[in-house]
């Protein structure tokens, strides 16, 4: 019901977005200056379009990388660059990300001029939205010097710098939205993430602050109780949930399946995923398998090795593994890409609390984030109260672990970039998981190189660590 609504409150906002893709930015760094092509004098509501639908689809595309490092996917292919954590250049997802804040930026800077509060207070929190994803993947990167047209090679920031600038953004946005003078309101068809609903984003910028304040749990400056205090503000429900579902074709997800049943190969799920969903690392079989995806051509449930390729035996001629699924509702052809749940903000009040020695509140949250996405993807309530209350799930306040919380976290942020930053402040240490066949690392990865096609026009481009080299926040 919800997806229906949706389809129909932004049917008119997919004709606007296809419209505003061409709404860049005149003032960023990339070379768009002499582009016949842009407007160079959008409207907000078409501004707004355009950065809530690329925060969507920046938000997918970052984790059709990662879902590789973190085993959801795993390439049909024997060594693929990806998959064994060789050095692959992402100048695509940089620049899509770069040129989104462009038009962020600008939007922040009109809402500004026009006595619109409401969207300067959406601008900082997207813009606060795509920092984390230079943060959480390569690390530093141009943010001062970036947007104001004084230069086309800017200064790379330190990435503790933009976290605390993307922390302020985040409190400035809030405050922004709290205001009762915006001249002019959010724009409900060309807000694609929350439909002009400004309770809605003043809870996503709480959980992107409480993601960020969780991010930092190796510092000295965790503060589990910041955590906490900002989980509380953020989503109360799965209908909070930050989801962004127009596309000029359907869920980009999806159209890697339809690739794949093509034989245009990708979208396999890992043998580390399915094994932990289909009973084989855990003992239990996790209802939501069947909702993720779809059996074998054997009526089994078999993943991919990462590193290996397809093990057939029919060399990827019939679906002998198995692979993302477009009856899925994370995956389906009608289904929003999920930018923050609320399931995943239980979880994270889980680590806090018991972080913090609240172990009653810490195992009341893991149940709760559990329910939440079994509801989300429909599991029937009797599947879903057998799998709580299977010993192995339903283990007692006094007997949770932050191995359960991370093992069960590791479900709901399926194909979500989080997940990287989860394992690696996990370290990895989710049952069985084990490196790449074949990697060319001899730990596993820890950063992403920075792109060629930056470091080619811009001299300040550092040189990329190895990239086992952890980030400052996972020290």
């Amino acid at each position: 019901m919800k997806i229906m609504k949706k389809m129909y409150r932004y049917a008119m906002a997919l004709l606007l977005t296809g419209a505003s893709l061409g709404l860049q930015s005149c003032e960023d760094y990339f070379d768009l200056h002499d582009n016949p092509n842009l407007v160079s004098n959008p409207p907000l509501n078409a501004m707004l379009s355009t950065a809530t639908h690329k925060t969507g689809l920046n938000s997918q595309r970052v984790a059709a990388t990662t879902a590789f490092y973190v085993q959801y996917l795993a390439s049909p292919v024997a060594g693929n660059a990806t998959d064994t954590y060789q050095v692959v250049d992402l100048t695509g997802s940089w620049d899509a990300i770069y040129l989104a804040m462009a038009d962020i930026y600008d939007m922040k800077q009109r809402g500004q001029e026009e006595g619109a509060s409401d969207y300067v207070g959406v601008a900082n929190i997207l813009m606060a939205y795509h920092l984390n994803l230079v943060i959480d993947h390569w690390g530093d990167g141009p943010y001062s010097q970036a947007f104001d047209n004084s230069t086309l090679t800017p200064a790379f920031d330190s990435s503790q710098d933009l976290y605390a600038e993307a922390l302020r953004l985040l409190d400035e946005g809030i405050a922004e939205l709290n205001k009762t003078d915006s001249r002019i309101q959010l724009s409900e068809e060309d807000d694609l993430i929350h439909g002009g609903d400004k309770t809605q984003w003043i809870r996503t910028a709480n959980a992107f602050k409480a993601r960020m304040l969780n991010k930092v749990s190796k510092q000295p400056s965790y503060n589990p109780g910041a955590v906490l205090s900002a989980v509380e503000n953020s989503y109360q429900s799965n209908a909070d949930d930050a989801e962004m579902m127009v596309f000029a074709d359907i869920n980009p997800w999806a159209a890697v399946s339809r690739s794949n049943t093509s034989l245009i190969l990708g979208g396999w799920l890992s043998e580390q995923f399915v094994n932990q969903l289909n009973g084989t690392t855990y003992g239990v079989v996790d209802p939501r398998l069947t909702r993720i995806t779809e059996p074998t051509v054997t009526g089994t449930f078999v993943g991919t090795p990462n590193g290996v390729g397809n093990v057939g035996p029919a060399n990827n001629t019939v679906r002998d593994e198995v692979y993302i699924s477009r009856n899925s509702p994370l995956t389906g052809d009608l289904a929003p890409v999920t930018i923050a749940s609320y399931a995943e903000m239980k979880f994270i009040e889980a680590e806090a609390a018991f972080r913090a020695g609240d172990q009653q509140r810490a195992y009341t949250a893991y149940l709760d984030g559990i329910r939440a996405h079994m509801d989300k993807l429909g599991v029937p309530a009797g599947e879903r109260d057998a799998y709580l209350n299977n010993p192995a799930v339903g283990v007692g306040a006094a007997n949770l672990t932050l191995d359960l919380i991370f093992k069960e976290k590791y479900v709901v942020t399926y194909l979500n970039t989080e997940a990287w930053t989860d394992a690696r402040r996990y370290d990895y240490q989710y049952a069985n998981f084990d490196l790449p066949a074949n990697a060319d690392l001899t730990t596993f990865i820890r950063r992403i190189a920075f792109p060629q096609g930056e470091a080619s026009k811009n001299p300040n481009t550092p040189d990329s660590p190895a990239l086992s080299e952890p980030l400052w926040w996972d020290q």
